[in-house]
C-alpha cells in the first residue's frame, strides 16, 4: 500500500493527473486504502461507509466550488459597500451549510462506524493531504535542482566554447 501511495503522489506531484484521468483515480484509490487501513474498517463497514463518504466528499466539493466562484467573481476593492456586505453574508451562509453538512454526514457515518473511527477519519484525511503536499514540494525541489543543474551545465559549456 505504501508503494501505491508513493507512486500516486509522485505522479500527482508531476502534474500528470491533469493529462491522465486515470491518475486521479489512483490518487483516490490510495486515499481509500489509507483511510480503510487507518480506520481498520471491516468489510461490512467499508461496504456501507464508502458510499456515504463519497456522497459527503462530493457535497463538500460542490460547496467549495460555490464559495470559490463567489470569491473569484468579487473584487472588494471595486465593489460597493452593499455588494461587500452581501458577499460576507453569502460566505457565512455557505460556511453554515458546510457545518450542517458535517453534522448530517457525521451522524450518518456514526450509524456505520464508531466515534473513534470517525475521529480517526479526520486525522487520516489530514495525513493524506500532508503526504500529498510534502511529495509535491519534494518534486518541485527536485525539478528546481535539475533546472539549476542544466543552467550551470549550459554556462560551463558556453565558457568552454568561448575559451
Amino acid at each position: 500500500m505504501r508503494h501505491l501511495i508513493t507512486l500516486v503522489l509522485t505522479l500527482t506531484a508531476l502534474g500528470l493527473w491533469a493529462q491522465n484521468p486515470s491518475t486521479m483515480e489512483r490518487v483516490e484509490a490510495a486515499k481509500i486504502a489509507l483511510i480503510t487501513e487507518r480506520l481498520e474498517l471491516t468489510p461490512e463497514q467499508a461496504e456501507k461507509f464508502w458510499p456515504i463518504y463519497r456522497e459527503f466528499s462530493e457535497q463538500q466539493r460542490n460547496l467549495r466550488k460555490e464559495f470559490n466562484n463567489l470569491r473569484t467573481n468579487h473584487n472588494p476593492q471595486t465593489a460597493s459597500e452593499e455588494e461587500n456586505q452581501k458577499m460576507l453574508e453569502m460566505g457565512m451562509q455557505i460556511k453554515e451549510r458546510q457545518l450542517g453538512l458535517e453534522r448530517t454526514y457525521s451522524e450518518r457515518m456514526q450509524q456505520v462506524i464508531t466515534t473513534r473511527q470517525l475521529m480517526s477519519l479526520r486525522k487520516a484525511e489530514d495525513d493524506f493531504k500532508e503526504m500529498l503536499m510534502k511529495r509535491i514540494r519534494e518534486q518541485q525541489g527536485q525539478r528546481d535542482q535539475m533546472r539549476q543543474d542544466r543552467i550551470r551545465n549550459n554556462d560551463n559549456m558556453q565558457r568552454k566554447r568561448n575559451n
